[in-house]
């Protein structure tokens, strides 16, 4: 037999048709006469009754429990009890043996609620809510931990999400202090296009908020800089209460979090920095926009082509986000920022600088130039130098260079490659240990102004024919930059020299490029004088500087007459 509705279906027929007794209706479906009855009285079975289960060891101490509920009423939140506590209380206190914990569960999630309400404790309610496009957002931090070179490495991951699309903007960054929370803000402005017209939700951060007024409302004392920011990009903050009574306030971008982490940094991320692991945020986020969140009858991607319309535009110009700072320069150049040293150029030693501490990057400022930018540290201790701050003083100081914490980061980093290891080395061999470094150091000084690949290529080049100078480095450096930059152009259809205008082009033969002074003076001198080329151009004359001396002696003398008669 089927289900219930469908036996009372076939009483109901075979009364209907044969117009047969209860007694033998009865006895044709097997069911006894009160279900026949039942059927005949309505279409639809009534609800089964569940039968309340007995709980002959929980019986003797459901008085006990209910107690322990009743004290809860005025109890703190953090310190009410628990299944769990209620559990171990009426083993140690009352001796109870043989309860189990779901037993005990059970009866406390029911009695809870009743006690509750009996005790005219508020019941939270949660009502749902309609979000007009593009009018609100919500922003939060959550924990993440990254694997950042092998590193395991705890990060906060700001998280701005649009109430009405779902669309979310997240960004990993080491810390989760005023510049980073500024920074997630620039970032997930310009990434979705534009700035929610009603509010933002927030709860208590103090990155934005200095004190919670308590009373009625919602009123809080901002920090300065956040107010600021609020007016530079025009939108108002709407702040949750304090507390867990607040969390549901801004559920949505509470989910958001969790679902990101879980589905994108689970397991954790292994990347070389925080740069590379927010690329590859952002491919995530686009991916997601094929996603439809449960209740929604668009994806989020679909939405958000509706909301984007709607948002506020951008002001013309982007805030600064980084904390200002005025360290002074010590005599290593370098100066302390949250705990951790940045190198600056060495003449700024001694001086105060003005610092832009960002959430990934901090920037030195000299006057209004920017000096330095480094990766911001995530440890409360480290140096970070960069060798091309110390080259000034290292001309002077050239024994400084082997041993010091600038070359062996810049060797690290790769800065300082296989090529100019074997340019230190030759020039050493041959000018020595103090003028070699020296030769090393300008030839370093080179980057200022050249490419590295140029600079590279021209190391390469000085040293295929032994020339350990930095000038002939220079030189080459110089012409291979020409030369790309004449490639570049001719294959881009640009004016200027193209490839073919070069005589090694136009012959096809490898053309001597550097000229080894030292080598010329090792052969022969008539082979030397034979390798160069002919000179065409006329020699020299001072002819026709000779003609104005005759006209210069006779103004002479014209005016030494005129002086005589006067």
């Amino acid at each position: 037999m089927g289900s219930r509705v469908e036996l009372f279906a076939a009483i109901r027929r075979d009364a209907r048709v044969e117009e047969v007794s209860i007694r033998e209706l009865a006895r044709r479906h097997g069911v006894h006469r009160r279900t026949v009855r039942l059927a005949l009285e309505s279409a639809e079975p009534p609800p089964r009754k569940r039968p309340v289960r007995a709980s002959p060891r929980l019986d003797p101490f459901k008085d006990v429990i209910d107690g322990m509920l009743r004290s809860d009423l005025d109890a703190p939140r953090k310190q009410r009890h628990t299944a769990t506590r209620i559990l171990a209380r009426l083993v140690e206190e009352h001796d109870a043996c043989g309860l189990s914990y779901s037993t005990v569960r059970d009866y406390v999630r029911v009695r809870r609620a009743q006690i509750d309400l009996e005790g005219g404790r508020r019941v939270e309610a949660f009502i749902a809510q309609e979000h007009a496009p593009g009018a609100e957002a919500e922003v939060d931090f959550g924990e993440v931990w990254v694997v950042i070179d092998g590193v395991r490495t705890k990060c906060y991951m700001f998280v701005l999400w649009l109430a009405h699309s779902g669309k979310a903007i997240h960004r990993v960054y080491p810390t989760q202090a005023q510049e980073a929370f500024l920074q997630g803000h620039v970032e997930a402005f310009e990434a979705i296009g534009g700035i929610p017209v009603r509010h933002i939700k927030y709860d208590n951060l103090t990155s934005a908020v200095s004190k919670v007024i308590h009373g009625p409302g919602r009123a809080r004392q901002e920090s300065d800089r956040w107010v600021l920011f609020r007016s530079h990009y025009g939108f108002d903050a709407f702040y949750c209460q304090p507390g867990i009574e607040g969390a549901h306030e801004k559920g949505g971008v509470e989910g958001a979090v969790g679902w990101f982490r879980r589905n994108h940094l689970t397991p954790m991320p292994q990347v070389t920095s925080l740069d590379e692991l927010n690329e590859r945020i952002r491919v995530w986020e686009a991916a997601d926009e094929d996603r439809r969140i449960t209740g929604h009858a668009n994806t989020i991607g679909q939405d958000f082509a509706t909301e984007r319309d709607l948002l506020r535009p951008l002001p013309v110009e982007r805030f600064d986000p980084g904390l200002v700072l005025r360290p002074r320069v010590d005599r290593s150049s370098m100066i302390t920022v949250r705990m951790v040293k940045y190198s600056v150029p060495a003449h700024l030693i001694g001086h105060r600088v003005r610092v832009s501490l960002r959430a990934s990057e901090v920037v030195v400022f000299e006057d209004r130039a920017v000096v330095a930018v480094h990766p911001r540290v995530a440890a409360r201790t480290g140096h970070v130098v960069v060798l091309d701050h110390y080259l000034e003083v290292l001309r002077h100081k050239p024994g400084a260079l082997p041993g010091s914490t600038a070359l062996a980061q810049a060797r690290a980093a790769g800065v300082f490659t296989s090529a100019h290891e074997a340019f230190w080395a030759a020039s050493r061999k041959v000018n020595g240990d103090a003028d070699g470094t020296r030769e090393l150091v300008e030839v370093l000084l080179l980057h200022r102004s050249l490419t590295a690949a140029d600079v590279t290529a021209g190391i390469s080049a000085a040293l295929s024919v032994g020339a350990v100078t930095a000038d002939v480095v220079a030189v080459e450096a110089r012409r291979h930059a020409t030369t790309t930059g004449a490639t570049a152009a001719a294959a881009g259809g640009g004016g200027g020299a193209t490839g073919g205008r070069h005589p090694a082009a136009r012959t096809g033969t490898p053309e001597q490029r550097v000229v080894s002074l030292t080598q010329r003076r090792l052969t022969d001198p008539a082979s030397v004088i034979a390798g160069l080329p002919p000179d065409t151009r006329p020699i020299p004359s001072v002819a026709a500087y000779d003609e104005l001396l005759p006209r210069r002696a006779a103004r002479t003398t014209d005016t030494a007459q005129e002086a005589s008669t006067s």
